[in-house]
């Protein structure tokens, strides 16, 4: 099954996140199918950028998001 989801990337205290697809058994760090978008909580306000036809295309194959990926889903959504 495929999954959604963040996976961290970034230093020390300085995180960022992929928004990919990846199977769910995984751990976080591995290797992903495709890279959806990016998150960075770290700038002010936080930078959020989803490629929303890849991220349609996934769904509709089965894939399940995360919570936070349909929160962040949610937000750009209000933006545009």
């Amino acid at each position: 099954m495929v999954a959604i989801r963040l996976t961290r990337a970034g230093t020390k205290h300085r995180p960022y996140y992929r928004i990919v697809a990846i199977e769910k058994e995984k751990p976080r760090e591995s290797r992903y199918i495709d890279l959806i978008g990016h998150y960075n909580p770290m700038s002010n306000p936080a930078e959020v950028k989803i490629d929303l036809n890849k991220y349609n295309e996934w769904i509709n194959k089965g894939a399940k998001p995360s919570q936070t990926v349909k929160s962040l889903i949610k937000k750009v959504s209000a933006d545009n």
